[in-house]
C-alpha cells in the first residue's frame, strides 16, 4: 500500500513533468499548453456526456428491478477518468481517456471483474445453511408488506400474530 502511494504521489507527478517538457520541446510551450487546457476542456465535456448516461442507465436498472453492478462500475470508471483528464499532465490523459470512452471502459470493466472475481467470494445466505427449518403454521414475509401490531394495552412488548 505504501509503495501504491509513493508511485501515486512522488512518481507520477515528475513523469508528468518529464513528459510535458519533452512535449513542451517538440512543439513549443504556447502549443503545449495549449494542448494541455483543451484535453482539459475535452474532458469535462466527455465527462458530462458520459456521467450522464451512466446515470440514465443506472435509473434503468432500478427501474427494471435488477441489480445495477455495471452502471455502478461504469459511473466509477466515469468519475475517476473526468477526473484524470482534469488534472494537467498527458500520462493522466491518456489513462482518463481510457476509462471515459465505452469502447475500453468495457475492457476495464472485465479486467476489474476476473481481478475481483479471484480475491472475493460471493454468495446468498442459505449457501451457507444459515437459514431456520421452517415452522408449521408460520409464513414469512419476504416482500416486506408487514405492519404495526398494536401493544397489549399497557405499553408492553408486541406480539407478532400467529
Amino acid at each position: 500500500m505504501a509503495l501504491l502511494l509513493i508511485l501515486l504521489f512522488i512518481v507520477v507527478p515528475i513523469a508528468e513533468l518529464y513528459v510535458i517538457i519533452q512535449v513542451g520541446e517538440a512543439i513549443g510551450v504556447l502549443p503545449t499548453l495549449a494542448l494541455l487546457l483543451a484535453d482539459a476542456l475535452l474532458g469535462s465535456l466527455l465527462l458530462r456526456h458520459q456521467g450522464r448516461g451512466a446515470w440514465r442507465r443506472f435509473n434503468a436498472a432500478l427501474a427494471e428491478r435488477r441489480f445495477p453492478g455495471r452502471e455502478v462500475a461504469d459511473g466509477l470508471m466515469i468519475a475517476i477518468g473526468g477526473t484524470l483528464l482534469l488534472a494537467p499532465g498527458f500520462i493522466t490523459d491518456i489513462f482518463g481517456l481510457i476509462l471515459l470512452i465505452p469502447p475500453t471502459r468495457a475492457i476495464v470493466r472485465a479486467l476489474m471483474k476476473g481481478f475481483i472475481g479471484r480475491r472475493f467470494v460471493v454468495g446468498t445466505v442459505g449457501s451457507f445453511g444459515a437459514q431456520p427449518p421452517p415452522q408449521p403454521g408460520r409464513h414469512y414475509d419476504f416482500d416486506a408488506t408487514a405492519e404495526e401490531v398494536p401493544t397489549n394495552g399497557n405499553g408492553g412488548d408486541r406480539q407478532l400474530p400467529g
